[in-house]
């Protein structure tokens, strides 16, 4: 059983330019098995990124401040994206 994306979700990209870095969820879209994600930096929330599922891997960590920005306004500050990335990295100590 496949883990379901969550908005405000911290992917990990394996494959592609940004490969190796990390990036959050900003949108589903309708049609699996895509994501749209961005991290605040080279791929910001305007030029947010559609990616295959199976091109990331779902960390087990989740910002309600970037899925509560996104139900609230529709969109989260890149300011805010880097933070949670950051925090995140910090965190697992990379």
């Amino acid at each position: 059983m496949r883990m379901m994306p969550q908005i405000g979700q911290i992917v990990k990209v394996l494959r592609g330019k940004d490969e190796g870095s990390y990036a959050v969820v900003v949108g589903l879209s309708e049609n699996e098995p895509f994501v749209w994600i961005a991290d605040g930096n080279k791929r910001r929330f305007d030029q947010r990124k559609r990616k295959n599922l199976l091109h990331l891997e779902l960390q087990p960590e989740t910002s309600s401040e970037v899925a509560n920005s996104m139900r609230e306004t529709g969109r989260v500050t890149n300011g805010k994206l880097r933070f949670v990335i950051q925090k995140f990295i910090e965190r697992k100590g990379e």
